[in-house]
């Protein structure tokens, strides 16, 4: 028994739901939308707090941002900022030879 396809019958049972439209998405359409308008199209939503940025803009902001961080770990290593660790240092292996 799947609660999908049985609906409550308001004495404590369930009673099997009659198959309905597959096609879900027509209850979801309202008067405002698509081809249930008189112009036939989509309404122009306007979104006043997302302003889009220029293609050459964002390009340029992330290539200026690699550049500033390939700068900033070169000056960073180059001044000792930042240093890689030491190497250990082994010591030699005395063998006895001839």
């Amino acid at each position: 028994m799947s609660l999908q396809l049985h609906r409550p019958d308001g004495k404590g049972g369930l009673e099997p739901r009659p198959v309905a439209d597959p096609n879900w998405r027509v209850q979801l359409q309202g008067r405002r939308w698509g081809l249930n308008r008189r112009d036939g199209r989509l309404p122009a939503l306007k979104n006043p707090e997302m302003n889009p940025t220029s293609t050459p803009l964002a390009v340029l902001f992330w290539l200026g941002l690699g550049a500033l961080t390939f700068v900033l770990l070169v000056l960073g290593y180059g001044t000792g900022f930042w240093h890689l660790p030491a190497l250990p240092v082994v010591p030699p292996v005395a063998s006895p030879g001839p």
